[in-house]
């Protein structure tokens, strides 16, 4: 299997993406909008770490 085909691959990507636009040259919605799309990659990242979940909610099974 390609390793570029996981999700974890075209998360980095899309992070790689966005933190390599020059954000002092858009208007300020723009920049705006790549900081609130980081932020979310960002934080979809940590949820998909292995183990994730578990830490995340401990009490998910009681």
């Amino acid at each position: 299997m390609d390793p570029r085909d996981t999700p974890g691959y075209r998360l980095h990507r899309a992070l790689s993406n966005l933190n390599s636009i020059d954000i002092e040259q858009l208007d300020a919605p723009d920049r705006e909008r790549i900081v609130e799309a980081t932020t979310l990659l960002e934080q979809v990242g940590l949820l998909t770490r292995p183990g994730a979940s578990e830490k995340a909610n401990p009490k998910a099974e009681s």
